[in-house]
C-alpha cells in the first residue's frame, strides 16, 4: 500500500524552506506522494458549513499563510525526483481550464510526469462569490472542465464544445509526460462518488462511510463501461493511532483503498527524523503488503 502525506502545503510546511524539508524528508522516507490543500480567500464571514469539522468551521486563522498549491508543488518537485506532486484538492470550477491544462502539462513536463490532479467542487460559497464565479451548477462546470482540459492534452488542434468553456483548432504544449494529468475526484458526497465513478482516474473519499462511497462509485462506473478496480482509491487517516497498522492497512485494502494519507501536522517537530522513523515503521512495512 501506498503512503501520502496531505495539508502539505500549510503552516511551516508552506514556505520555501519548510516545503524542501518536508518534501526531501518525505522523499528519502519513501513517501509516495505530496497532497495540498487551497483557499484563494479566506472571508471574514461566511455562512457556508465546513464538512470536515464538526464545528462546521475551518481549522485555519484568516491570516494564516495557505500557499498556493500549484506554485508550492512546482517549487518542491524542483527539489526533488521521485515523490509524486498532488493536490488534494484543487477547486476546479474556480480555475480557467484552458489556463490550468497550460499549468498542469507545464509542471508535468518540468517534474518527469510526476503530477495528480485531485479536484473538489467546493464548500465555501463566499470563495466563488469573491472570485466571481457562480455557485449553482458548480457540479456541471467542474465535469466540463475536466472534458477540456483532457482535450487539450490529448492532442494539437484541440476541440471542445461545452456549456462552460469552448474552443476549436488550438494547442497547448507541453504536453503531459504520460498523455494526461491523472484526475483524482475528492469529496464525501454520492455525488462525488458518481463523479468518480464516471469519470475520475483515481477517488478520495474524504469522509463518511467508506464503504457505501465505493459501491456507489462502483456502480456508476461499471454504468459507464468502466473499470472500477482501475479507479485508484486514497483514504485519509492516522494509521498509527491503531493498535495494529497493518492489520488496519490489510483490512482498508480488502475494501480497495491502495493509498492512505496522514496530515502533516504529524511531522512538525524534528521533521527530518520523524519522517526517517514513520518510513521505517509504517511506509516499509506497507510498502510490502
Amino acid at each position: 500500500m501506498k503512503t501520502g502525506i496531505v495539508f502539505a502545503n500549510i503552516g511551516p510546511f508552506g514556505t520555501a524552506e519548510g516545503g524542501i524539508g518536508l518534501a526531501t524528508a518525505a522523499e528519502a522516507a519513501g513517501i509516495d506522494s505530496l497532497w495540498t490543500v487551497e483557499h484563494v480567500v479566506y472571508p471574514d464571514e461566511y455562512g457556508s458549513t465546513y464538512p470536515y469539522d464538526e464545528s462546521g468551521r475551518m481549522m485555519m486563522a484568516p491570516d494564516t499563510d495557505l500557499t498556493d498549491p500549484l506554485t508550492w508543488l512546482t517549487w518542491v518537485g524542483a527539489h526533488t525526483s521521485t515523490i509524486r506532486l498532488a493536490t488534494g484538492i484543487l477547486i476546479l470550477p474556480e480555475r480557467n481550464p484552458v489556463v490550468l491544462a497550460k499549468q498542469l502539462g507545464t509542471m508535468d513536463s518540468l517534474t518527469g510526469g510526476r503530477v495528480d490532479l485531485g479536484i473538489g467542487v467546493g464548500w465555501l460559497r463566499e470563495e466563488f462569490d469573491a472570485v466571481g464565479i457562480p455557485w449553482e451548477r458548480r457540479g456541471a462546470r467542474t465535469d466540463d472542465y475536466v472534458a477540456a482540459m483532457r482535450a487539450l492534452w490529448a492532442g494539437d488542434s484541440a476541440s471542445h464544445d461545452g456549456e462552460f468553456v469552448s474552443f476549436s483548432g488550438v494547442s497547448s504544449n507541453p504536453k503531459p509526460v504520460n498523455g494526461s494529468v491523472p484526475i483524482v475526484v475528492g469529496g464525501h458526497s454520492d455525488a462525488a462518488a458518481r463523479r468518480a465513478g464516471r469519470l475520475g482516474d483515481g477517488f478520495w473519499p474524504a469522509k463518511g462511510d467508506l464503504d457505501h462511497l465505493l459501491d456507489v462509485m462502483r456502480r456508476e462506473a461499471e454504468a459507464h463501461d468502466r473499470d472500477p478496480d482501475a479507479i485508484e482509491v486514497t483514504w485519509a487517516g492516522d494509521l498509527t493511532a491503531t493498535e495494529d497498522p497493518l492489520a488496519a492497512a490489510e483490512e482498508l485494502a480488502e475494501k480497495g483503498v491502495s493509498r492512505v494519507v496522514v496530515p502533516s501536522f504529524m511531522f512538525l517537530r524534528n521533521t527530518a527524523d520523524a519522517l526517517a522513523e514513520f518510513g521505517e515503521t509504517v511506509v516499509a512495512p506497507l510498502a510490502d503488503m
